[in-house]
């Protein structure tokens, strides 16, 4: 299954989703590979992969003769990733002006047949690599804050989720609305909460029961450059992921 984590938005915590995700099914006994679509090089770094000298995304994606996704793979310590590059900048010309191009990581990721789960970690806006990334998925998942500038943009995205689903991706489904930096004691985020539960249905999908709470640890953990779930396992965020993960096996959305 092939999961792409997006919101053009950001600071919703898509990286922190994608990492601890990906940690927690790797701990789990699936084979689980992260990809990061990103020019930002957010899982690349807290992963700690090589982006000299060695082959990315970029090379999968942009190259004029593309290499097979299975060469660009790192085996690291947190886990298997293709690793993202600042030279994906490319991406918004360069695929945009081949007529296959945003397909390039579908067929790319068709080849690898080894993989329980693949995780898609995208960039915070709308662009060619967040339509391919989508293009290439099965399902995708939108982390939210309890926030209005986080809500605002989800109505685009439903448009552009749903746009590909009947154009250019059939099988791809919204698994939800993930609740991230969420902080329950106060008033707004009470009110906000109630809100996506009315947005959620209103877009054909559902907000998660399981909320992530906001902790140092999340930030600790990117300062040090490792997954959540491997730098402090036992933090109130990381034990929420877990969570997270037993919600979507039980409801059968993995």
């Amino acid at each position: 299954m092939i999961i792409t984590i997006a919101n053009q938005k950001g600071g919703v915590g898509k990286t922190t989703t994608a990492t601890a995700i990906a940690a927690v099914l790797r701990k789990r006994g699936f084979k689980t590979l992260l990809i990061d679509a990103d020019q930002q090089c957010n899982s690349t770094d807290t992963y700690k992969a090589k982006v000299e000298g060695v082959s990315t995304l970029y090379d999968v994606l942009l190259e004029e003769e593309p290499i097979p996704a299975q060469e660009a793979i790192q085996a690291t310590q947190s886990g298997d990733i293709i690793a993202g590059d600042t030279l994906l900048r490319e991406a918004e010309t360069r695929l945009k002006s081949d007529i296959s191009g945003r397909f390039r990581l579908q067929e790319a990721l068709e080849e690898l047949k080894d993989y329980d789960y693949i995780i898609i970690d995208t960039t915070p806006y709308m662009g060619e690599l967040l339509y391919s990334a989508l293009i290439a998925a099965d399902k995708v998942l939108i982390p939210v804050t309890a926030d209005r500038y986080s809500v605002q943009g989800l109505a685009q995205l439903s448009k552009t989720i749903s746009s590909i689903k009947k154009r250019l991706n059939s099988r791809l489904q919204i698994m939800g609305l993930l609740l991230t930096k969420y902080n329950g004691r106060t008033i707004l985020a009470q009110d906000s909460k109630e809100a996506l539960e009315r947005l959620a249905a209103d877009l054909g999908t559902k907000l998660f029961d399981t909320t992530i709470r906001s902790s140092t640890k999340a930030q600790e953990a990117q300062a040090v450059r490792k997954p959540l779930n491997e730098y402090a396992p036992k933090s109130t965020t990381a034990q929420d992921y877990e969570t997270f993960v037993n919600e979507l096996l039980e409801k059968g959305d993995l």
